[in-house]
């Protein structure tokens, strides 16, 4: 994928994670832990009941964190999001795309976004 064929995606939130705001503004993020299907065998195996239970992971977002997750409202494309971070918080577009493509990539593999 080109640089710009990755600006030009959509990031969109997946479906199984849900987001509250926490009193201090913040998003937390809680989505579930889908362990590897060797290790859940593996488990299983040991006779522990818990084997088949999905754990539900938490990530809380800092301040920016929470300004990009409210970003993504499956419109705009990443550079618009780099463009709207760079501009609230008065960064230079370099410092911005870094930035915000690192979070987006965190985000993703973590499968709490995908891209169209």
């Amino acid at each position: 994928m080109t640089r710009a064929q990755a600006m030009a995606c959509i990031p969109v939130k997946a479906g199984h994670v849900r987001e509250s705001r926490l009193e201090s503004g913040e998003i937390l993020l809680a989505y579930p832990d889908h362990k590897q299907p060797w290790f859940t065998r593996i488990i299983q195996r040991l006779g522990r009941p818990d084997g088949s239970k999905v754990r539900i992971k938490k990530l809380q977002l800092d301040a920016l964190g929470t300004s990009v997750w409210g970003l993504l409202d499956g419109q705009r494309s990443v550079q618009q999001i780099i463009e709207l971070f760079a501009g609230k918080y008065r960064l230079h577009p370099k410092e911005a795309e870094v930035s915000v493509s690192q979070f987006l990539r965190e985000l993703g593999r973590r499968d709490l976004i995908g891209l169209r």
